[in-house]
């Protein structure tokens, strides 16, 4: 509590300090400026930081703090940024921070080799716990392993609008604009490792895995439409024998016609589907729309083979995302 108090006390003084500063400064600018006798330079501003909160704060911190405010009068930095929360990627300086009486950060390891391009965004993040990497799947066409090395595959294809990992198979699995892509990312033959399935007749916005089986050779997957449908595809592992199939001219891509897989669909939703998910301990799938009418669906999977009505609610102009927390055994939704 005495910590607390100490520290409550410094960080108002520091507040006036910068109230200070900022006063002068606004001033030095103005056509009605004069001098201070009580002018708070650098060194002064240092000096006074340093003594109200000791060695919790490194110099290239209280520099930086201290260029903002003359550089910014109308809106001063947070105080946060003082104790260095706020570093920059060209710092470098994370590794060498020692812990501070106020903050108290785990160290982080940060990839320096960029996999994505400029002007490209992830559109999907997926991390697989029990094989401790995640994967990551870019607009315009990079997948990415994030594990002890980076292992990564350039698409070349349609923009990717989600990804997901399959449990059994060991496959990877994104959906573009028209296409499923999946991905034998064990595959030492990088040029014969990458299936596609199409002609997808909608555009694919999103895609999940559907763990209801413990078969080992046989996968599902759920994917929403511009249209509204969501689709049921299950794959199996004679699904993806190479020999049954050509690479496209000038492609590393093996390519499967979509004829040949099991999907089944059902138009829930009059809008695009933003997310499709299967809560394993509800043993139900849930989709969402920004439909006003039909903007969250909670019901069996087998919904999705007959004509049955589904647990449906409406939210004004539609639902964006939701995720359900098995310990309060509640669904959140975002519109």
């Amino acid at each position: 509590a005495l910590e607390f108090l100490d520290f409550k006390n410094a960080l108002e003084q520091f507040q006036k300090l910068v109230e200070k500063v900022v006063t002068q400064k606004t001033k030095e600018r103005s056509v009605f400026s004069t001098e201070d006798d009580d002018k708070i330079d650098y060194d002064k501003f240092y000096t006074t930081t340093r003594a109200l909160f000791g060695p919790a704060i490194q110099d290239q911190n209280i520099q930086a703090f201290f260029r903002k405010i003359i550089n910014n009068l109308d809106r001063s930095p947070d105080w946060l940024e003082l104790f260095g929360c706020f570093i920059g990627e060209s710092d470098g300086l994370f590794s060498q921070l020692k812990e501070s009486m106020v903050f108290h950060v785990s160290e982080k390891q940060q990839i320096i080799d960029s996999v994505v391009k400029r002007k490209d965004v992830i559109k999907g993040m997926v991390k697989v716990p029990h094989l401790d990497f995640m994967i990551t799947a870019s607009q315009k066409g990079v997948i990415t392993i994030f594990d002890h090395q980076v292992i990564l595959i350039q698409t070349d294809t349609a923009w990717i609008t989600g990804c997901d990992f399959l449990p059994h198979l060991k496959y990877v699995v994104a959906v573009t604009e028209s296409t499923i892509i999946v991905w034998d990312y064990k595959s030492e033959e990088n040029k014969n490792n990458c299936f596609v399935i199409k002609p997808m007749k909608n555009c694919l916005l999103c895609v999940c895995t559907v763990t209801m089986s413990d078969h080992l050779a046989k996968d599902s997957i759920l994917m929403g439409d511009v249209k509204g449908y969501v689709y049921l595809l299950t794959m199996i592992s004679d699904n993806f024998i190479l020999k049954q199939y050509k690479a496209e001219k000038g492609s590393q891509f093996h390519v499967l016609n979509s004829e040949t897989f099991t999907i089944v669909k059902r138009k829930l939703h009059d809008d695009w589907v933003g997310k499709v998910r299967y809560i394993s301990a509800l043993k139900r799938f849930g989709s969402c729309s920004s439909d006003s009418i039909c903007s969250f669906v909670l019901d069996d999977i087998k919904r999705l083979e007959d004509n049955l009505p589904v647990k449906e609610f409406s939210v004004p102009k539609g639902v964006n995302a939701f995720t359900y927390c098995g310990k309060a055994k509640v669904i959140v939704t975002g519109g």
